[in-house]
């Protein structure tokens, strides 16, 4: 009952703001069936990999530099595991919101490009695009669907340097277009901000929130696990993404079916 209420908290809210911030990470896209690097369903809950480094170290930028054979082997285990996968309701309703007269930006340290497939625009994929590969040697750039149909280590087809994933490894600095245009966005400013499915460990995923809580923006968490932010957050939701973000969509629905009778 307890969380009933907080959800029609949330949904008064959503009514009332105009410009919407949603910070997302790997909980959002596990309704959808991807895999973790670790812990439970992990596809590395090892100490190492069969070479003998952390998954960390594997797909670290030092590693590509070094090793790039086995960064690619184990983005596309990853994309491999990950093949039949999509966007799930979550992603639907941030995308669905964008709709109804907000601004909704998201945030989000996934690089499944789950929310732009779901029809979201105002996206800043801080780590990137899995699906994107760029030349460690030229400008050439391309898309790619299907990892299992790239060979072991791919190679541009106009100088022949190595390609990668246009993504954020291990010990890599963040894009500086991207965070140049998060700054621009929270500058200008936010009526309320979510939380999905992050530990909120880095610093520029929690601290939007923290700035939030400060200005006297409403925060939501929407995280079965307690994280960072957990504690300074104004409506927590212990639920999963999508069944959460579903029962606010409903009650969205309910209340503008309401309003017009």
């Amino acid at each position: 009952m307890a969380q009933e209420t907080e959800i029609d908290r949330v949904v008064l809210w959503l009514q009332r703001a105009r410009r919407v911030l949603f910070i997302t990470g790997a909980g959002i896209s596990a309704d959808s069936g991807l895999p973790t690097y670790r812990g439970i369903g992990g596809l590395y809950n090892r100490e190492t990999t069969d070479e003998g480094y952390s998954i960390e170290e594997a797909l670290s930028g030092q590693m590509f530099q070094e090793h790039p054979e086995i960064t690619w082997k184990y983005v596309c285990q990853i994309a491999a595991a990950s093949k039949d996968a999509t966007f799930n309701r979550a992603h639907e309703f941030i995308a669905w919101l964008q709709t109804q007269a907000r601004t909704v930006w998201v945030l989000t340290q996934n690089v499944d490009g789950f929310h732009r497939q779901a029809g979201s625009t105002n996206v800043i994929d801080i780590h990137g695009d899995v699906h994107d590969l760029t030349c460690t040697r030229c400008p050439y750039g391309s898309r790619v669907t299907d990892y299992t149909k790239l060979p072991p280590l791919p190679h541009c087809p106009e100088c022949k340097g190595v390609l990668r994933p246009k993504v954020v490894l291990f010990g890599e600095l963040l894009p500086p277009d991207k965070v140049a245009l998060m700054h621009r966005e929270l500058e200008t400013g936010f009526d309320l901000m979510f939380s999905i499915g992050t530990s909120s460990i880095f610093p520029y995923i929690s601290g939007p929130i923290f700035k939030a809580r400060r200005l006297g923006v409403p925060t939501v968490e929407i995280n079965p696990e307690t994280t960072d932010v957990s504690a300074v957050v104004d409506v927590r939701l212990t639920a999963g993404a999508a069944v959460t973000c579903d029962a606010l969509w409903r009650r969205l629905e309910a209340a503008r079916s309401s309003a017009t009778r």
